[in-house]
């Protein structure tokens, strides 16, 4: 144990400035991935709950790639994206994109019918209606979704696309243990405190109005 220590602390006085360049990255990486699938998957959530037959079918699909191991779908990839940061990119899109979708149709499928006649009988238009009454009341709904895609995409970083990955890869391949715990756990905080950013956010949610 005390040669792990020893190997840690050696680490962060010898690659201090490469280990925050680690951490930089992963976070851009992980942000990228989750705006990406949040384009993706916010319309399509919203789009299931317009077009109910669509939705088995929007839903089945992602449903499907989501219980594929991103290792796999990376290893899929590589031949046609080549190897590097743009098929580890979209492996964690694809990862990411079915609790952002799932949790979008949830939260609009839950709006209260008395609310939205409420609305339409204030004379509100269906623009009014979308933004200040639906969206409101599905955001928490969507909110947990995009930090469960968060934390499972800065989980899943790992995978080629770089930053913490890196050390974790390097202490697999050198099998030590001090490196893997520094990814590791590094891994781990960022997860949390992304937890925290959007239970934050969530507290922050106004009602409709």
């Amino acid at each position: 144990m005390t040669e792990i220590w020893t190997g840690i602390r050696m680490y962060f006085e010898t690659n201090g400035a490469e280990y925050l360049l680690c951490v930089k990255e992963h976070f851009m990486i992980s942000v990228l991935a989750l705006l990406t699938a949040f384009v993706i998957g916010i319309p399509l959530g919203y789009l299931c709950v317009c077009r109910k037959k669509w939705e088995r079918w929007i839903t089945g699909a992602f449903q499907v790639l989501r219980i594929i191991p991103s290792v796999a779908i990376l290893i899929r990839l590589i031949p046609v994206m080549g190897t590097g940061v743009r098929p580890a990119m979209t492996a964690l899109v694809l990862l990411a994109v079915p609790p952002i979708l799932m949790n979008t149709a949830a939260g609009f499928s839950e709006v209260p019918a008395f609310m939205l006649e409420t609305a339409e009988g204030l004379g509100m238009t269906e623009r009014q209606m979308f933004w200040k009454v639906k969206v409101p009341l599905a955001m928490p709904m969507i909110l947990t979704g995009m930090r469960t895609a968060a934390i499972e995409i800065i989980a899943s970083a790992k995978i080629g696309a770089g930053g913490l990955g890196g050390i974790i890869l390097t202490g697999l391949g050198l099998n030590r243990t001090d490196l893997l715990l520094i990814g590791g756990i590094s891994v781990a905080l960022l997860s949390l405190a992304a937890g925290m950013v959007f239970r934050l956010l969530m507290k922050l949610q106004p009602a409709a109005a």
